[in-house]
């Protein structure tokens, strides 16, 4: 069943029955590094991450990228011989991914203690809103939901507006990142103590989430400070804003550090600013971050992007343009490290896509395809399991794969 991938985690095996973005994202990372994973996903293609715009035509572009590096089966788990099917399946698996609401798989007669009969060393990374345990742990939500019950969509926005969410399900990226984070940690462990059973990992969300803005917490108990918003005022850093050129881009400025500052005051020329008791250390300049910007928002607004890089860059200033994707593409740094990549597809043909991140010098990571179509590996995975081509008709036909 090993299939020469490349990467550090070659000969890890993932099954992953997750749907959406964030247990496939796990799932997903951990394939760029080497893991074989297959996606088991039901046979009428219900999957919502197939009905998320972009598309192109009836092509799911997003699918493409969040199961890359997966061969694709279906398999309708809630049927008996589909129950059968993963089970007979899972001795070739170290880990199972999955993001049902807390229960679900136990009412399909897939409880844990089933499945580790099944696989005893078999990691479960359960991903959910809420967790297994709790009041809400049965209760649905999607990412913009784990975010504004985190407290992290509180803190987005201007002070005068309503909490802003950002422009993508953050909320399920850094799910992905600790099921990842999680997944590599159990295996870890299997390794120091290849006697012990296997586990299972608890995900939330909303927790993942929370994990992120880790200041909030400490902030309200310390201090009895509830965390506003400010816009894109940097809270502990200033001057750090957002701000427009005279030619209508937009550059985000980050001076944190005491030395930054300095030379941001000589390339505005403003010397006098570094003694400036307003304006001496870090602390009195948050403080008094109305006034810095006052000073610092006309300088740039009377100048054009392009005098402005090349000033900030002389003087080695903390500073970009805002870029679009198409800025991102453009840019010479991000070629040369060919942060984008294409990737052949079977359907669009090639396909730009992110590169796989971090890098690793002896071991590196591969895209090998981009995410599969419906049911695409089916013959070729089933018969690797012993079904023929008779049995494999009569799955079809009674809608279990």
């Amino acid at each position: 069943m090993t299939h020469d991938n490349a990467g550090p985690l070659a000969g890890l095996r993932i099954l992953d029955i997750s749907t959406v973005i964030a247990g496939p994202w796990a799932s997903t990372l951990l394939a760029d590094l080497g893991a074989e994973v297959l996606k088991a996903e039901l046979p009428d293609g219900s999957d919502a991450l197939r009905h998320l715009p972009p598309h192109k035509e009836d092509t799911p572009l997003w699918w493409k990228t969040i199961n890359r590096n997966k061969r694709g089966i279906t398999l309708d788990l809630r049927k008996p011989e589909g129950k059968a099917l993963l089970l007979k399946m899972l001795p070739g698996f170290d880990v199972l991914v999955e993001n049902f609401r807390t229960g679900t798989m136990d009412r399909w007669g897939l409880d844990k203690d089933t499945l580790w009969q099944a696989q005893p060393k078999l990691v479960i990374l359960r991903v959910t809103g809420f967790g297994q345990t709790g009041p809400y742990r049965a209760k649905p939500g999607f990412a913009r939901v784990f975010e504004a019950m985190s407290g992290f969509t509180h803190i987005c926005g201007d002070p005068e507006g309503p909490p802003l969410h950002a422009g993508f399900p953050l909320a399920d990226s850094f799910a992905g990142l600790f099921g990842a984070l999680g997944i590599l940690s159990a295996m870890y462990h299997r390794l120091k103590h290849p006697e012990a059973p296997g586990q299972e990992i608890d995900l939330a969300a909303t927790e993942a989430m929370f994990r992120v803005v880790d200041f909030l917490a400490v902030e309200y108990d310390q201090l009895g400070m509830v965390r506003e918003r400010i816009g894109n005022l940097n809270a502990y850093a200033a001057p750090s804003n957002v701000y427009r050129t005279r030619d209508g881009k937009w550059i985000s400025l980050a001076v944190s550090a005491q030395s930054v500052f300095e030379r941001f005051a000589r390339a505005i020329e403003r010397p006098e600013l570094i003694t400036d008791p307003r304006f001496s250390d870090n602390r009195t300049r948050v403080q008094n971050r109305a006034a810095i910007d006052a000073i610092v928002a006309p300088w740039i607004a009377a100048r054009d992007l392009a005098g402005l890089v090349a000033r900030l860059t002389e003087h080695e200033i903390t500073f970009s343009p805002i870029y679009s994707i198409r800025d991102v593409l453009a840019d010479p740094h991000f070629i040369a490290r060919e942060m984008v990549t294409s990737v052949d597809d079977s359907v669009l043909g090639p396909v730009k896509m992110h590169n796989v991140v971090p890098r690793f010098s002896a071991t590196p990571g591969a895209i090998r395809n981009s995410g599969p179509e419906l049911g695409e590996h089916n013959a070729e995975v089933y018969a690797e399991f012993g079904l023929d081509a008779a049995t494999l008709a009569s799955l079809k036909e009674k809608g279990v794969i």
